[in-house]
């Protein structure tokens, strides 16, 4: 066998057991995650199905990788999921790049979504943050300023749920400290949100 061969072979090998290890790192948070999240997620999801029923508006707000997948949410509970059917109010505050820079120039980054809050949200709104750490100060400020102002509020973390833990009524945290699984089961439990949301909207007169 020639050295190119022997590299072609190694190589292969070397991939084929970097996929075997990460979709093991996966399957073993795949194992422990239902158990972990099941209670609180279902109380996300009733708290979904009443703002989704009374029309009120959901927003979403998160940094990264947190940021496209609230934007993926709203896109999918305005537009649809599954199913024809009407839309539901939901924005990510994420969207406004002229909003975000303006905040973030005069007044600092931190405020960037409690300041959308505070100028969009009208009572009934519900406010959900996006967080793989659970302590992003832009995001754990504008839940803390919902929560005490009235809002209900709601946290995607991970692992322990961090500073968001203390500032939301719901807190849905995957036992991961990975910041890919801890996105990547986010977004299954946002797809499962809407759901939600739809089957609200496809049954109600």
């Amino acid at each position: 066998m020639t050295d190119s061969m022997t590299d072609a072979t190694n190589g292969r090998n070397d991939l084929g057991t970097l996929f075997d290890e990460e979709i093991e790192r996966r399957a073993s948070v795949e194992h422990a995650w239902p158990a972990a999240v099941r209670d609180p997620f279902i109380c996300l999801c009733e708290k979904m199905e009443e703002v989704v029923r009374a029309g009120r508006m959901v927003l979403l707000c998160g940094n990264g990788g947190s940021a496209a997948q609230a934007q993926h949410f709203a896109a999918e509970m305005v537009g649809r999921f599954k199913r024809e059917r009407k839309g539901a109010s939901a924005i990510a505050l994420t969207v406004d790049t002229s909003a975000l820079t303006a905040l973030g120039n005069d007044y600092g980054f931190e405020t960037v979504f409690m300041r959308q809050a505070e100028a969009l949200m009208r009572e009934g709104d519900f406010l959900v943050g996006l967080s793989t750490s659970g302590t992003s100060p832009n995001v754990v400020r504008a839940l803390a300023w919902a929560r005490d102002s009235g809002f209900a509020t709601a946290a995607l973390t991970g692992e322990g749920g961090g500073e968001l833990a203390d500032v939301s009524d719901i807190c849905v945290a995957v036992p991961s400290a990975d910041t890919d699984l801890i996105q990547e089961w986010h977004l299954v439990l946002l797809h499962i949100l809407a759901e939600v949301a739809e089957r609200v909207l496809t049954t109600s007169p």
